[in-house]
């Protein structure tokens, strides 16, 4: 071995750290975003004299907007350069953010949200840009580490939320001032920290590509986030996923024809890849349905229910949620060394029956606030530990031209999951209401529909074992098992 490639690998070795850390703060930074509202939506209604469906499409816009930019934006950074593709989505991050934080228009305020949304880019363009500079050993840990802020942001947006949204007065708008002065210190660090050498395999964007899969995902997620509001057999509802299979079909049509496809259709015939996906859809349903589900049970009136305990915003969000949320910046490193030394595929299943016992200690104990805390601890590490598996099975199992876009599409799976979760939960906690209320108490739900909210919660979890230990096979290739990634050796997609 070459003296200057010794040298070169000593160097990355000394700067993958720095490296780890701007690309970790970038996550959670974007990550806090997209959660930032969920606590003011009652206050933002009230502020821009909207109503609550008109206000919900403040998260909606990000949603689509995520849908959207992440697959387009990750293949930009596998064809022209990654870095640069990260600092632009930065820009576009900090234009949303002083947009939303300067308006008092529901119209600019989606349009700041939507801006905000594209910028969820950064988790494939992250792993990616992880791949190209972090040492083959130390592969699994980066990507955990950076995966697990995700879940730690969204945790911690509704704490910083609720803390700038107290007082007599609310001002919605320091929300936003603040994810605009933490998105510029991202882009400071991922400016400084980020290297701009990196693999870049150059070629032209599929257009035709990338807009029918935009509509695919925008007609399919708009349909599932908007169904409860629409109702479930409406036109709106019907039309929106019927019309998402026809344009899933063109958008197959059109990928088999073009010669530099946006998403290479082999990468959905690869086991590897197709369960890895599977796998994050049921993880995206356990994260939400256990974030929606023990934000609403914990501010249930105990006094007028019977259960619950009447905890405020910022206590359901300090006492009950940042436990399972910090958590996983513990179990993540955890999942990664795992990884490393059992296998991906092994890590998964463990975190599954993990994350299994957490929905049963909710379904069937969530009397007390300690059970409550205890089991948020257990899934939040069950998911900390999903995260730090499935990246390393992407990046083993595609071409290293294909990280972006395999990423993104990961990505994607996990967005569909908690949407579907979002609209399970809602639909079910409205579908059964307590009866005899005085007047102008809100509609509360009955206590059993948190009981099946939670058990629902249990069998997904237990559904990622099969996925993981069956569709998760050993399939041979040059030099390593994909299923058994331990170290994130990247492995041919099979033709």
């Amino acid at each position: 071995m070459s003296t200057t490639h010794l040298a070169g690998s000593a160097a990355r070795r000394g700067g993958s750290m720095p490296l780890i850390l701007a690309l970790g703060l970038a996550a959670m930074v974007v990550s806090m975003a997209q959660t930032q509202v969920v606590p003011i939506l009652s206050l933002l209604a009230h502020d821009l004299h909207s109503t609550s469906a008109g206000v919900s499409w403040v998260t909606t816009a990000t949603l689509l907007s995520a849908a959207v930019f992440t697959p387009l934006l990750a293949r930009i950074g596998d064809l022209y350069g990654k870095k640069l593709t990260l600092i632009a989505v930065f820009v576009v991050m900090i234009a949303g953010s002083l947009l939303a934080a300067t308006t008092s228009s529901l119209a600019l305020l989606i349009v700041g949200r939507a801006l905000q949304g594209s910028a969820t880019a950064i988790f494939p363009l992250a792993l990616s840009i992880i791949r190209d500079q972090v040492p083959q050993q130390r592969l699994p840990g980066a990507m955990a580490l950076v995966s697990s802020t995700l879940a730690f942001g969204s945790g911690l947006s509704l704490v910083t939320t609720g803390l700038l949204t107290q007082g007599a007065s609310p001002d919605y708008h320091s929300v936003f001032w603040a994810s605009t002065g933490l998105s510029v210190l991202a882009l400071a660090a991922l400016v400084f920290l980020v290297p701009g050498r990196g693999a870049a395999a150059g070629g032209r964007i599929d257009l035709p590509g990338a807009l029918t899969l935009a509509g695919f995902l925008v007609l399919l997620l708009l349909g599932i986030s908007q169904g409860h509001q629409w109702g479930w057999t409406s036109n709106r509802t019907l039309g929106c996923l019927a019309g998402s299979v026809v344009v899933a079909a063109l958008w197959v049509l059109v990928e088999r024809r073009v010669t530099a496809p946006l998403v290479d259709l082999k990468m959905f015939t690869n086991r590897q890849v197709a369960f890895t996906n599977l796998i994050g859809l049921l993880v995206g349903f356990a994260m939400f349905a256990q974030f929606i589900g023990i934000s609403y049970l914990v501010q249930i009136p105990h006094a007028l229910t019977g259960y619950g305990f009447s905890a405020s915003v910022l206590r359901a969000s300090v006492e009950y949620l940042l436990p399972g949320s910090l958590i996983g910046l513990v179990a993540a490193p955890v999942g990664g060394i795992l990884v490393r030394r059992i296998s991906a595929r092994l890590t998964l299943v463990l975190g599954a029956l993990i994350g299994a016992a957490g929905f049963a200690w909710l379904a069937f104990a969530h009397h007390s606030s300690a059970g409550i805390i205890v089991a948020g601890l257990l899934t939040g590490s069950s998911i900390a530990l999903g995260y730090a598996a499935m990246p390393a099975l992407i990046a083993a199992s595609v071409p290293l031209n294909q990280t972006g876009i395999a990423n993104g599409i990961n990505s994607i799976s996990r967005s569909v999951g908690s949407s579907i979760a979002s609209a399970v939960v809602t639909s079910l906690l409205a579908s059964k209401l307590i009866q005899g209320l005085p007047a102008g108490v809100p509609p509360l739900p009955q206590q059993g529909q948190f009981t099946l909210t939670f058990v629902i919660g249990m069998i997904v979890m237990l559904l990622t074992v099969p996925a993981a230990a069956i569709g998760l096979t050993r399939s041979k290739a040059p030099g390593s098992s994909a299923a058994d990634v331990g170290v994130g050796q990247p492995v041919p997609v099979r033709r």
